[in-house]
């Protein structure tokens, strides 16, 4: 009996030391695994590279490519190899005021890439080769989303404001303004009340940069109830133009204003005006527009331009000379952007609103003749151009039908996105 229990105390001492030498086994290999992490650790702070840095410039006017490197730390040569690489795609005499461009560098302060803002499609790429050496250079397109969107919103005081209150920006009333141009003057035609409403491309960039618009599809404006309506569609030679809902075309002979958004009229058309510096009544034969100086003054119809210059009392003036007989001028400019003999398209610039020649403040006298003879422009009824052909007419009620559906309710100020018709472009 003294010999078992004398057996049974040894092997469960043995058995002790074995549980105590494997505890002892698993913590020494456990030491070792963290030990080993410990150095890898620091191998791996030690070779892994700390982030990039990037910085933004913005291209100041008159400011060549590299003198805008030089600007941001960039030396003269790394600054030539990399025009070098853009030149066969890109001429940096072209580089706009106001641009942006991205530049990474490393932590170490080594350049590794610039990227320039070309426009809102695409970006001028120039980074380093890999064996880090040189440089190359690609132009990428900006991933973009295209979308067809409808706008609406009430106008409490101008169509800027309108459609800036419906979270749009001002290039949509330029647009909206420019289709209407033959029948609304929206510096003096909207009323308190007024609603607008578009259907619109609308192109959003993954880059966050601000959305820009494509075609304006179809357009509303209620102008104290009086409704004016836009379309697009293509006119008989297959050219894109805007047409009423009925099928009217909105272009007719001549625009309604000299000025894309028409100032003020100062003076009317009169065969006796009390003139503010001769200090006489005499004939007022056309209507000024009063206007801040530099004001863009744009022809009211296509033609030639038959005088161009210096014309006494009238100060520097333009003459054109347009279809069916009709001569216009363009008054008291401060300067002019054409020449004699140049061909001149409806709306386009022909100058700059001043107050040369016999003027008490800055404005354009705008004269109209026919046959020789002046005529008041305000009581001239303007021609329009040829309607929807009928053989085009159930294709284009269609598209009409269409487009109307997509309108807004008209005092929402929302904006209603239809991404059946998105479009991603881009790499």
């Amino acid at each position: 009996m003294n010999r078992f229990v004398v057996a049974l105390v040894v092997a469960l001492v043995l058995l002790g030391a074995g549980v105590a030498g494997l505890s002892v086994h698993h913590r020494r290999e456990a030491d070792r695994r963290l030990a080993e992490a410990e150095v890898q650790a620091a191998v791996t702070a030690e070779i892994s590279p700390p982030p990039d840095v990037t910085a933004e410039a913005v291209v100041e006017r008159n400011l060549t490519f590299d003198k805008v490197m030089e600007k941001n730390g960039v030396d003269k040569e790394t600054a030539y190899q990399m025009i070098q690489a853009a030149r066969p795609l890109f001429k940096f005499r072209r580089l706009t005021a106001g641009n942006k461009l991205v530049l990474v560098s490393s932590a170490q302060g080594t350049l590794r890439s610039v990227r320039y803002h070309i426009d809102n499609e695409h970006e001028l790429y120039i980074g380093r080769n890999e064996n880090g050496q040189g440089f190359q250079a690609e132009i990428k397109e900006i991933p973009s989303k295209l979308e067809v969107t409808g706008v609406g919103g009430p106008i409490n005081g101008s169509l800027f404001e309108g459609v800036m209150d419906a979270g749009e920006q001002p290039q949509l009333a330029m647009e909206i303004a420019d289709i209407f141009r033959w029948d609304l003057d929206f510096y003096t035609d909207p009323r308190p009340g007024d609603t607008f409403r578009v259907v619109v491309e609308k192109r959003q960039y993954e880059n966050g940069q601000p959305s820009t618009y494509g075609r304006i599809l179809a357009v509303e404006y209620n102008n104290a109830g009086h409704v004016y309506q836009a379309v697009l569609f293509h006119d008989p030679q297959g050219r894109p133009a805007y047409y009423a809902g009925d099928g009217k075309s909105l272009q007719k002979a001549f625009l309604r204003s000299p000025l894309k958004f028409a100032a003020r009229i100062s003076s009317h058309f009169s065969r006796s005006r009390f003139h503010p510096i001769l200090k006489i009544y005499r004939p007022h034969l056309g209507t000024d527009y009063a206007a801040p100086t530099g004001t863009p003054v744009q022809s009211i119809a296509s033609g030639r331009v038959v005088f161009a210059g210096r014309n006494g009392g009238g100060g520097n003036t333009v003459k054109i000379l347009h279809s069916n007989g009709y001569e216009t001028y363009y008054m008291h400019l401060s300067r002019i952007l054409v020449h004699n003999g140049q061909h001149v398209d409806q709306g386009q610039r022909v100058g700059l609103v001043g107050m040369t020649g016999l003027a008490t403040g800055p404005h354009l006298d705008f004269r109209l003749q026919q046959r020789g003879k002046f005529v008041n422009f305000e009581r001239l009824k303007l021609p329009p151009a040829l309607p929807v052909a009928k053989k085009d007419w159930s294709e284009f009620a269609t598209e009409r039908d269409r487009l109307v559906a997509i309108f807004p309710s008209p005092n929402t100020g929302t904006t209603v996105a239809k991404a059946s018709n998105a479009v991603t472009t881009g790499n």
